[in-house]
């Protein structure tokens, strides 16, 4: 008989919890992915080797180019992430520019409204992470609370939208810092991803449509049967886009899929959907009803496709064909024309 309250990977003699401090599932294969990992491994280290050499030529910066651009798309090691994601996004550049702003930013003065709407959402971000608990030593509520307030406070037109919070969680993960989170959450809301954390959503809506249509172009069956059932995209992505891919995919694909969003920008979102749907679209065609297709694409965020990030990123640099951002561009301008119409 099996001890009570011990997970299968414990049993398993893997650890119980993540590098990340997320709790593994009861039903984690221990054995996929000590397979998964060993080789990926050996991977991550010929990455370190080449990053170390890279931010040690160019003397501990990292400039954006065609180099940093190959470098970034196979994966920046752990220990670099932090200040390469800082570098490519802009957000140092903004944070220098800036000594003292954060700070001013947290000893302003108060909105109850503000931190009761941040308050409320604590204890819902990431309740699987030992670090985000009340018992954690230290406890990462307080200093995500301090991101999510000065953003509030320095971006009165978004103030603070559900989604943040585990965007700013996942950031605090990696960089360790508050003001360093701060200014990466400024990069992604602010420049990134506007308008997707707005009132009225626009961003986030029109980014949905553009994923719509991307799909009837390049996967057309997947287009008729959603068309066909009358399900709206809202319905079957809109956590893929909110909160960008954090607690739909695996905590280390999520990490390289960002490694390209801060170098790369937005269209790397539509990539990875679009590798998703394309991947699974077979599966996604025996679907029979609107329950059916739902079901589908939350069970297509998982398994081995998604969890080996090293062949999924491949994969998404060349599943869905040509991207560029000229074309998202265009088809922004028409889906929002469309939306605004429509209101």
């Amino acid at each position: 008989m099996q001890p009570a309250g011990r997970s299968q990977a414990a049993r398993d003699g893997v650890p119980s919890v993540d590098a990340y401090g997320f709790e593994r599932p009861e039903d984690f294969d221990s054995a996929a992915h000590e397979e998964f990992f060993s080789a990926y491994l050996a991977v991550l280290t010929r990455r370190a080797v080449k990053w170390s050499r890279l931010l040690q030529d160019g003397g501990g910066g990292v400039r954006r180019g065609a180099t940093v651009k190959r470098y970034v798309r196979k994966g920046v090691p752990l220990e670099h992430r932090a200040r390469v994601w800082l570098a490519v996004s802009g957000a140092q550049t903004q944070m220098e520019r800036n000594p003292g702003y954060y700070q001013q930013l947290l000893q302003a003065e108060g909105n109850s409204s503000l931190e009761e709407a941040i308050r409320t959402d604590l204890n819902r971000t990431f309740p699987d992470n030992v670090r985000f608990r009340k018992t954690a030593e230290p406890c990462l509520q307080e200093p995500l609370f301090n991101v999510l307030l000065a953003y509030g406070r320095h971006n009165r037109g978004v103030g603070y939208c559900q989604g943040m919070n585990f965007i700013a969680g996942y950031l605090i993960l990696i960089t360790k810092d508050e003001e360093e989170s701060f200014w990466l959450l400024d990069a992604l809301v602010g420049r990134i991803l506007p308008d997707y954390y707005s009132p009225a959503m626009l961003g986030l809506k029109t980014d949905q449509e553009v994923l719509a249509e991307l799909v009837r172009r390049k996967l057309p069956a997947v287009a008729a049967l959603m068309d066909g059932h009358g399900v709206l995209w809202t319905l079957v992505v809109s956590r893929w886009f909110i909160c960008l891919f954090v607690d739909v995919l695996p905590v280390e694909t999520v990490l390289r899929i960002w490694d390209c969003l801060f170098n790369e920008g937005s269209k790397i979102i539509f990539r990875v959907a679009l590798t998703l749907i394309k991947q699974h679209q077979a599966f996604i065609l025996e679907a029979t009803s609107i329950a059916d297709i739902c079901d589908k694409f939350k069970q297509i965020t998982k398994g081995d496709f998604v969890t080996e990030c090293h062949t999924f990123m491949q994969k998404i640099f060349s599943e869905p064909g040509s991207l560029s951002m000229t074309t998202i561009a265009r088809l922004r301008e028409r889906c929002r024309a469309a939306l605004l119409a429509q209101n």
